[in-house]
């Protein structure tokens, strides 16, 4: 059972490391908005507002980029187990071996 959860546990953290990294990019993105709303020309606002649309672009590829390679390496770790599985060798249960019957002793009667 320990072995089907690894990827489950590579899957969860991929997401909770992909969830970090958008709310990172989301308050990032705010900053830089706010920051184009104070700017007092033009082409500042225009900056900002470019690093900002930018930020959440590549803080999008970046999480698609780490499902990807989670999702990957968890179904290539499903597999080895599986194949790890299939591929062990059968052990048979062991042969009862027949007990040879040793001739019945004598005991010598104590007089």
């Amino acid at each position: 059972m320990a072995e089907a959860d690894l990827d489950v546990v590579i899957r969860s953290l991929a997401k909770k490391q992909i969830k970090t990294l958008t709310d990172a990019a989301k308050k990032r993105h705010g900053r830089l908005m706010g920051m184009a709303a104070k700017a007092k020309d033009k082409d500042a606002k225009n900056r900002y507002k470019h690093i900002a649309k930018n930020t959440l672009l590549l803080a999008r590829a970046a999480a698609r980029r780490l499902q990807i390679t989670a999702e990957n390496t968890a179904d290539s770790y499903a597999r080895l187990i599986k194949k790890a599985a299939d591929d062990a060798p059968v052990t048979k249960p062991a042969k009862k071996e027949t007990a040879k019957k040793e001739p019945a002793r004598k005991e010598k009667a104590e007089s």
